[in-house]
């Protein structure tokens, strides 16, 4: 998955969620396949998202709403 997608995808997640003017930012994290999603603003956060070749866009929404209900 594509940096772009991921992000076009968390922003879509963080607008359900109520968040919709956050700062966001994406880099790749050390392990492989794996995304640092650090979300600034009123809830600031960062999430590890798994994500590869062949990843859907439900299994990137799903790994984000767990780890901002557990925040």
């Amino acid at each position: 998955m594509e940096a772009d997608e991921l992000e076009r995808i968390a922003r879509t997640v963080l607008r359900e969620l109520g968040i919709g003017d956050a700062v966001i930012t994406l880099q790749r994290a050390p392990e492989p396949d794996r995304w640092r999603l650090t979300v600034a603003g009123h809830r600031p956060a960062s999430l590890i998202i798994r994500c590869g070749r062949g990843t859907s866009a439900q299994f990137v929404r799903t790994q984000i709403f767990e780890q901002f209900q557990r925040l």
